[in-house]
């Protein structure tokens, strides 16, 4: 069984070689047949640097694959392009933070091994070590996208999981320019089993996830896997006609307007206005994703790629 290694790499200088050091250490008389796929995801410290030094330096076993973006893309572009390169029939993957260690890889490896039938291995936190406006926001997002959306999201399921190529290849054919990794693991089936692990205190560096960066992210998957917005926006919409109709009716059996009354219409129209203007900028919001993925334009752009076969 020969395994691929996805590593998605935004600022990492401090980690690439560590990471690979330890996957070495902890796979020596274990695993034998795998590679590293790292995707340098446009950093702006000295990443690329650091992973043309491993590239040149380490490669002895011609395992090492390493990918530059032209500019930064984001993450999940980052996954795409991992998963175009890989050569395995397991695919990986893992962050090069040292969070998710390896230790955890041999263990997927083993669950997959006892049963043919299992398809994807993925882990997931018992216990998170974020504060809690993180988590609290994490847990909102899990009950409100799978209240809207067809596919089931997991509560705590992370992007570290462990896939057959069948899994690999039903995911590069959704060629989408907003990709959304979590609910694409869901939307091509397959079976999947969650095993616990812990997350481990980063090497170095900061984390890139705030609280700004993940209500983006979870705004970007209930966009991408539900049209439930626009459907509440149509009955918003029906409420609010038939409750002028009703204040019509009562109106004609009402005295002559007061300042009071006066007040109560003035606030209906800025509470009528605003929650259209919510709803257009939802339709906005999924009109501005047809803008974009119909310009067909690449989910990223190369700048350099080194492999065994081909520099360039």
């Amino acid at each position: 069984m020969n395994l691929s290694l996805v590593v998605p790499c935004y600022n990492e200088e401090g980690n690439v070689e560590k990471f690979f050091d330890l996957v070495t250490e902890v796979f020596e008389g274990k695993l034998e047949d795998y590679e590293f796929v790292f995707v340098n995801d446009g950093s702006k410290d000295d990443t690329r640097k650091k992973l043309k030094e491993l590239y040149n330096n380490k490669n002895s076993r011609n395992n090492i694959q390493v990918v530059s973006f032209s500019r930064n893309f984001g993450k999940e572009a980052a996954i795409y392009a991992g998963l175009s390169k890989v050569k395995g029939d397991v695919v990986c993957l893992i962050d090069a933070d040292l969070q998710q260690r390896p230790e955890v890889v041999l263990e997927m490896l083993k669950v997959m091994s006892k049963d043919e039938d299992i398809d994807c291995v993925t882990a997931y936190q018992e216990k998170r070590k974020e504060g809690t406006v993180i988590s609290a926001v994490k847990s909102m997002f899990y009950k409100i996208i799978n209240g809207v959306s067809d596919v089931e999201f997991v509560n705590g399921a992370s992007d570290f999981r462990l896939m057959k190529r069948s899994v690999v290849d039903a995911l590069l054919q959704m060629t989408e320019y907003h990709r959304f990794s979590k609910g694409m693991f869901s939307y091509v089936g397959f079976r999947t089993e969650y095993i616990p692990y812990v997350v481990a205190e980063r090497e170095s560096g900061e984390s890139k996830w705030g609280v700004k960066k993940l209500i983006k992210y979870a705004l970007e998957g209930i966009f991408a896997f539900s049209t439930m917005p626009l459907k509440i926006s149509m009955f918003v919409g029906i409420l609010f006609a038939l409750l002028s109709v009703c204040g019509f009716i009562v109106s004609v059996f009402l005295p002559s307007a007061t300042a009071i009354s006066t007040l109560l219409v003035i606030s209906s129209l800025f509470l009528v206005g605003g929650v259209i203007l919510v709803f257009l900028g939802i339709i906005g919001e999924y009109l501005s994703k047809m803008y974009v993925q119909g310009k067909n334009r690449p989910v990223y752009i190369i700048k350099e790629y080194l492999n065994n076969e081909k520099n360039i």
